[in-house]
């Protein structure tokens, strides 16, 4: 991402979430060395259809954003950039990936469970305009061969 894609960012941003990043914090976000900003077009030269925001901090990837505008979720996007997201991952060796969601993102849920995550714990009204509670979730890499380790999933 660049700094000439934040204006089609932030409105992505607003048109996939109840309480979006305004430009100002994509910006920042921008500027720091250990956040990683990932876009993804359908066709060369045409709008952003996705993005993702990770942070790199020592052996772990967090995610903040994974977004698909609405008009265009079901495609494949957002798992062409997790993928993208857990390859960087594996090449910077991290041992674990982390997030949050929504309890009630169903769709989102079902994408990081395919890839390995697990429920590891909950942030109760994590989701400060209506108070929904988020779902931790966790994917642990070996760090020597990238595979993800397999573990139980904690029902919350």
């Amino acid at each position: 991402m660049t700094e000439g894609d934040l204006d089609e960012v932030t409105a992505l941003a607003a048109s996939a979430f109840a309480q979006p990043w305004g430009r100002e914090v994509f910006a920042e976000e921008l500027a720091r060395s250990w956040s990683m900003l990932r876009t993804l077009r359908a066709a060369p030269g045409g709008p952003i259809c996705a993005f993702a925001n990770f942070w790199l901090v020592r052996d772990e990837v967090h995610v903040l954003n994974l977004a698909t505008a609405p008009e265009l979720r079901r495609r494949g996007y957002a798992q062409l950039l997790l993928d993208d997201l857990l390859g960087f991952a594996r090449a910077h060796r991290a041992r674990h990936v982390t997030l949050e969601v929504r309890r009630g993102n169903a769709a989102a849920q079902r994408l990081y469970r395919a890839a390995g995550f697990a429920v590891i714990g909950v942030r109760p009204r994590y989701y400060a305009e209506d108070e929904e509670d988020a779902l931790v979730m966790l994917l642990t890499l070996d760090p020597e061969t990238g595979f993800v380790e397999p573990r139980e999933d904690v029902a919350f």
